[in-house]
C-alpha cells in the first residue's frame, strides 16, 4: 500500500511511520516543517500540508491507500487556532475523500467531546465527525498522555521541574486522574488499524493509572529527587506556569490542560490496550527524563 502520514517528522507520527516502514509499506508525509531533521534518511518523500490550497492536498494525496493523521495545534498561536485546526482537519478529509483514499486512521483525544467548553475537547469532536461523515473506511485511536521516545512534553516536564526547584505545586487537590500511553504503543495499534477494514473509535491508553498527585510524586522518587509537593488554587499554579514559561521560552500549562486534568479526561473506561507499564518506562529512563526541557514551541514553531 500507499500510505500518507501527516507529521512523520514529528512526534506520534515518527513512531507510526517507522512501524509502517518496518512492514515494508510506502509512506509519505504531508508536513508543515520539511527542513525538520529526517530519520528515514530519504525513504520518507515530503509534500506540503498546506491546508489553503485544496487542489494541492488532493494531488498530493492521489494514488494513497490509507491516510494516517496526527495534525492538531496543542494551543492558540497567531493564526494557528484550535477552531482553524478544525477547519484543517476538515480540509485534509474533503481532499483525501476527493483524491479517492480509502481509509483514514484518525489520532484523536480521550474523552472529546462536542459538548465540552474546551476548545481542545470540542475541537477533537469536531474532527472525528469530519472523520466518521467522510465515507471513508476509518478507525479513531484516542490516546490520553503519550510518553516516551524522549519528545514527551508533560512527563518530561514535570519531571524537568522537580529536578531544579525544591516544590512543586499541584492544581487542587490533584486527585484527578492521568493514564499516561506509551509512544510504541500507540504507534502498534496506528498501524493495526492501517490493516484493519472495520469502523471502529477506541481509546489507546495503557495499564497504569494514577492520580495526578501521585504520578507527580512517583516521577520525583523515580529519578532521586523527593519534593514537597503543595496543592494550590488552580490559578496559582497557572500563573506559576506563566511565570517560568517566560524564562523557558515556551507556554508550559494553559488553562484548557488544567481544565482537562481536573475534569478527569485524561483517564479511559475502557480496558487497557497498550501494555508498557509507565512506572517501568519511568524506571528504565530516570537517568534522563526531565534532564533538558521539551519545548512545544521549538518544535513546531
Amino acid at each position: 500500500m500507499r500510505i500518507a502520514v501527516t507529521g512523520a517528522f514529528s512526534y506520534s507520527g515518527k513512531y507510526i511511520t517507522k512501524r509502517l516502514l518496518e512492514k515494508g509499506e510506502d509512506v509519505i508525509t504531508l508536513t508543515n516543517h520539511p527542513n525538520r531533521p529526517d530519520p528515514f534518511n530519504g525513504k520518507v518523500k515530503a509534500f506540503p500540508l498546506n491546508f489553503a490550497n485544496q487542489a494541492e492536498l488532493v494531488e498530493n494525496l492521489r494514488g494513497v491507500d490509507v491516510l494516517v493523521n496526527t495534525y492538531w495545534v496543542r494551543f492558540d498561536k497567531g493564526r494557528n487556532t484550535q477552531p482553524k485546526a478544525v477547519e484543517n482537519t476538515r480540509a485534509l478529509v474533503n481532499a483525501a475523500v476527493k483524491a479517492g483514499v480509502k481509509r483514514i486512521v484518525h489520532i484523536s483525544i480521550a474523552n472529546p467531546s462536542a459538548d465540552s467548553h474546551l476548545p481542545y475537547y470540542w475541537g477533537k469532536a469536531a474532527n472525528e465527525k469530519a472523520v466518521t461523515d467522510s465515507g471513508m473506511s476509518y478507525a479513531i485511536l484516542r490516546p490520553t498522555v503519550l510518553v516516551g521516545g524522549g519528545e514527551d512534553i508533560l512527563i518530561n516536564n514535570i519531571a524537568f521541574l522537580l529536578r531544579r526547584f525544591p516544590f512543586f505545586f499541584i492544581p487542587g487537590d490533584g486527585s484527578y486522574g492521568v493514564q499516561p500511553v506509551h509512544v510504541e504503543d500507540l504507534a502498534g495499534l496506528a498501524a493495526d488499524a492501517v490493516y484493519s477494514k472495520e469502523n471502529y473509535v477506541i481509546d489507546a491508553v495503557g495499564p497504569d493509572s494514577y492520580t495526578f498527585k501521585e504520578l507527580v510524586k512517583l516521577v520525583g522518587d523515580t529519578i532521586g529527587v523527593k519534593r514537597l509537593l503543595i496543592s494550590v488554587p488552580p490559578r496559582l499554579a497557572l500563573l506559576a506556569a506563566q511565570f517560568l514559561s517566560l524564562f523557558v521560552n515556551d507556554v508550559i500549562l494553559t488553562p484548557e490542560e488544567v481544565g482537562g486534568l481536573m475534569a478527569n479526561l485524561l483517564v479511559s473506561k475502557e480496558p487497557a490496550r497498550a501494555r508498557t507499564a509507565f512506572k517501568d518506562w519511568l524506571k528504565e529512563n530516570r537517568e534522563t527524563v526531565g534532564k533538558n526541557y521539551a519545548s512545544e514551541l521549538a518544535r513546531h514553531y
